[in-house]
């Protein structure tokens, strides 16, 4: 593939304020919020074409203002982190400072940058700008924007955020404020509600579930590079799939999710040649806002979400049905209830806030799909693509998040829509999976064709 040159203009970074004065007050993240795996900066990248719009609007200048007036109704992302006793975050609000915006201009049209639209993005650097001292927990800017305008009337808005700050359902709550108001909207329609210390620990606190994502092993390294790679599943691979499940003997509905996350749980395994006795691990986000009774308030933008692992060992779990995989899956996620967020909250107090289970045995997913990031419109309509800029390698700490998995909703060459899965492997393994994964659908289109 040729590679893709072009030169970003960008002016230096600067600060942006809230539009009027905030409280100057100290407030306290949740014992979810703060929890080793979150304190991370990860990047966001969305793709507008404006090219059908005749305006001489300037997106830099909409979306810079419509931060600032955004941050007087989220002020808190215009502080700064510090530790507590415990280790315990807290956001400094000191009405002085802000988040960090970059305005660039780019000599390359949206269609320029990839048709279709796939990360990973191997100009991504251009696109956000690694500005020294931003990717810092403590003391540093919790959100970097950077908006970069294209030639063809097109823009990229690009970004990094402290995960410990919200989880992907919040960010997109305030995207989407950011959105309403530079659309003109005197206030967002969903106005944010901090009340973290509903995901507090109890008193006293007390485990009272089982959670494998917190076991302390002995990491396996992966002591090769990697490399990095987008999987499309569209509707005739999801088809195929389903074709390799006797949804009969699970006796329960399962998601596309739940599937596709078999499948490809399944496949990295059996690339990585583990030892058959050798224990394997999933784990995956679940949004935890609904599980609680009353469910969390509408608003709630802090992060609600459990990490359950699904377990097994590798001889099982390569030898065995779909299936198989499929069911271990359908029970890690229902095992997340209010109970079992009380309990993570208190373990995190218990043992001061431990790093998930780490290795090259272990497999972590999140699905971004269906929280909206596509959605956020500036004024511009919806995005071509927006989501994860990456995998992430390099930005998490722990070995289990470096081979950290994410869907984002895309399209394939052919325009249709479906899940894009953006995995990481060494490249003997990389090519394993890929002659596994084409196995399995290969087996899934005949059955279809014998209908």
């Amino acid at each position: 593939m040729e590679q893709l040159v072009f030169t970003v203009r960008r002016q230096e970074a600067k600060l942006v304020v809230p539009a009027k004065l905030t409280p100057r007050v100290h407030l306290p993240l949740s014992d979810i919020d703060d929890q080793e795996c979150l304190r991370v900066q990860l990047p966001i990248i969305m793709f507008y074409d404006g090219s059908h719009f005749h305006s001489d609007r300037d997106p830099v200048k909409i979306i810079r203002e419509a931060l600032s007036e955004a941050l007087v109704f989220y002020y808190p992302f215009a502080g700064r982190l510090r530790e507590g006793p415990g280790r315990k975050l807290i956001v400094d609000c000191t009405g002085e400072l802000g988040i960090l915006f970059i305005e660039a201009d780019a000599d390359v049209t949206l269609k320029g940058l990839g048709v279709p639209l796939q990360p990973p993005f191997p100009y991504l650097e251009d696109l956000l700008h690694d500005v020294p001292g931003s990717k810092g927990i403590l003391g540093c800017p919790l959100l970097l924007f950077q908006v970069t305008r294209l030639t063809c009337g097109g823009f990229v808005v690009a970004f990094n955020f402290n995960h410990t700050m919200c989880d992907g359902t919040g960010l997109v709550q305030f995207l989407t404020a950011v959105g309403e108001l530079a659309q003109g909207h005197r206030e967002p329609s969903v106005l944010p509600v901090w009340d973290r210390k509903l995901l507090n620990a109890r008193d006293p606190p007390r485990v009272t579930c089982a959670h494998h994502e917190f076991d302390e092993l002995v990491e396996t390294p992966i002591h090769e590079d990697l490399v990095h790679r987008s999987f499309f599943f569209g509707s005739a691979e999801v088809e195929a799939l389903r074709q390799l499940v006797f949804s009969d003997q699970l006796g329960r509905h399962y998601s596309s999710f739940d599937l596709i996350t078999a499948c490809i749980w399944r496949c990295r395994t059996i690339a990585l040649g583990l030892e058959p006795n050798e224990d394997v691990r999933l784990l995956f986000a679940v949004n935890a806002r609904k599980k609680y009774k009353p469910p969390l308030p509408t608003g709630y933008y802090g992060n609600a979400f459990a990490f359950p692992a699904a377990l097994t060992t590798a001889g099982m779990l390569c030898t065995q049905p779909l299936d198989y995989a499929l069911k271990l899956v359908m029970e890690a996620k229902e095992a997340v209830t209010e109970e079992y967020m009380r309990s993570m909250a208190d373990l995190m107090v218990l043992r001061g806030r431990p790093p998930n289970t780490g290795g090259a045995h272990y497999f972590f997913v999140s699905d971004l799909r269906r929280m909206g990031f596509g959605d956020v419109d500036f004024g511009w309509g919806k995005a071509c693509f927006a989501g994860i800029a990456r995998s992430g390698v390099g930005v998490l700490p722990s070995q289990v998040m470096r081979l950290f998995n994410m869907y984002v909703r895309g399209k394939n060459d052919k325009d249709e829509d479906g899940a894009l899965v953006l995995l990481s492997l060494p490249p003997t393994a990389m090519k394993v999976f890929e002659d596994e994964l084409q196995r399995l659908l290969k087996h899934g289109y005949h059955i279809l064709s014998t209908l």
